[in-house]
């Protein structure tokens, strides 16, 4: 009997997978704290807009129902992280199914790509990225429900889709163009004389527009901020490793040969052409990526599809082998991909205790657990300098923040301990201003000693970062100095203008 053959009960196993999985997550999410970036967005979603500095508006949305339905526990904060990249597991089975495959190829499609580390690790943490991994893998199955079922009705969705994707994080739009060119290159072409396919990019557009309109009103500065962290990304070398990072960092490595099967499988596209357009949301964005010195991690979106893909080749070179080849190959990649989870799991999951083996085999790859430790204590730190200075003096003073972790761990920790609310020129945090009346005495966190030495003011060393776990984070390595500064001899609008940043 072939794969092919087995019965076809594949959403409830789907969903059964994933279902395990996301309790898994729930399990695990606790383990360490907030991360810095989590802090950051935790803060904008008490403060909704349309837009936010660093990125579009519906990510701090989805983290402010987190917090109105299940708490601001870090658990609670992470479930619709979680949610994402199951539902995005149970995506790459379906698109299995919508190239073909049977059940078996539909579960490994799921496995593999919850074998991916970045996958884990987006459900770990409520950023940007985790909902931007749905969104790709999403477009990728609508657009073969397209093709397979003939029905252009299903471009509105698409439309939609890639509007929710634009509030998300913009490096969708390179998916966006190459949906465009795989139209255009496969036969795929005659939709565009279909109203359906227009009425799917005036869709995309009205979602988009009101970020669309914020960016305006505040002179596009995405485009400033962007500026910024790509010279400092490229002057840091995070840039140096795209191409090796698409071989080894994406996707797990045990699955090298399953992702790169697959995408030779959507080049041919034996089944229909049309099915090329999966091989252009690939190769499309990749050499956009690559031209504009674009990160890694940008392209791992793409990585379920071609997964899937493979998953289906695979399937087929079974079906033309006898059955104890069949048996030993199947056994052999059942193995790999259980290996894969596990080395995955290993070092993208919360599992260890913080500066055990296991944590510093996890820190060896990525430094996303690190910055999670000590916020509490930090702001507990804080607290007590606050604390000493002087009655009268307390009032008027201010915590000025030189990061974004700093400023959402001041605001989400500090008003247990009698904090007021931190001050910061890091994106979005500067259109907050500095308050009325401004501070006279100031609490600087994170600042260069340099620069304090120059500031026009009169400043003390008053404390210094650390953690009970001693574990070095960027706040523990980087100006770990707390400052008192007093007498500011600059008036306080000259000030706000030398001080705003991005980060």
């Amino acid at each position: 009997m072939s794969i092919r053959s087995l019965p076809r009960n594949e959403w409830s196993l789907l969903l059964l997978i994933a279902t395990v999985r996301f309790a898994l997550h729930l399990l695990l999410d606790g383990q360490y704290g907030f991360h810095r970036d989590e802090l950051q967005v935790l803060d904008d979603a008490r403060h909704l807009a349309w837009g936010y500095v660093p990125y579009p508006p519906l990510t701090p949305f989805f983290a402010a129902i987190d917090l109105t339905l299940f708490g601001d526990s870090p658990t609670g904060f992470r479930v619709f992280a979680a949610l994402t990249q199951c539902v995005a597991m149970v995506l790459a089975g379906s698109i299995a199914r919508e190239f073909g495959g049977g059940r078996a190829a539909q579960l490994l499609a799921a496995l593999a790509s919850m074998a991916m580390p970045f996958s884990l690790l987006a459900a770990s943490q409520l950023e940007y990225v985790a909902p931007d991994l749905l969104w790709w893998v999403l477009l990728a199955w609508l657009l073969l429900r397209l093709i397979n079922s003939g029905d252009s009705r299903w471009w509105l969705a698409i439309g939609g889709v890639i509007g929710l994707g634009m509030l998300t994080r913009y490096t969708i739009g390179a998916c966006a163009v190459a949906i465009v060119v795989g139209v255009v290159v496969t036969p795929l072409r005659r939709e565009l004389r279909s109203p359906w396919l227009w009425a799917g990019v005036v869709a995309s557009l009205l979602v988009f527009v009101p970020n669309l309109l914020w960016q305006a009103q505040h002179d596009f500065v995405y485009l400033e901020f962007m500026r910024h962290i790509h010279e400092r990304d490229i002057r840091w070398g995070r840039t140096s490793g795209y191409f090796p990072e698409q071989l080894f960092g994406n996707a797990s490595v045990v699955t090298l040969p399953l992702w790169l099967g697959g995408l030779w499988f959507v080049l041919r596209a034996r089944d229909d052409a049309r099915q090329r357009i999966v091989a252009c949301m690939y190769l499309v964005p990749l050499l956009l990526f690559a031209l504009a010195r674009g990160r890694g991690y940008y392209m791992a979106p793409a990585y379920p599809m071609l997964l899937a893909a493979g998953a289906v080749a695979f399937e087929r070179i079974l079906d033309r082998r006898s059955a104890r080849v069949v048996t030993a190959m199947r056994a052999t990649a059942w193995s790999l991909i259980a290996l894969a989870i596990v080395t995955s799991a290993a070092v993208a999951l919360p599992l260890a205790p913080v500066n055990s083996s296991g944590w510093r085999l996890s820190r060896a790859v990525h430094d996303n657990f690190a910055e999670q430790i000590g916020w509490p204590e930090f702001v507990e730190q804080v607290a007590g300098i606050y604390r000493a200075l002087p009655d009268s003096e307390r009032p008027l003073t201010g915590i000025l923040a030189s990061n974004y972790g700093e400023a959402g761990a001041i605001d989400f920790y500090g008003p247990a301990l009698g904090l007021p609310a931190a001050l910061s020129g890091v994106n979005t945090y500067w259109y907050r201003g500095y308050g009325d009346p401004p501070p006279q005495t100031l609490i600087v966190l994170g600042a260069d000693p340099d620069d304090i030495a120059k500031a026009p003011a009169t400043c003390a060393l008053a404390g210094t970062v650390t953690n009970r776990f001693g574990v070095e984070n960027e706040e523990t390595r980087n100006n770990p100095q707390i400052f008192v500064c007093r007498d500011l001899r600059r008036p306080w609008p000259e000030l706000w203008k030398r001080l705003r940043g991005f980060g």
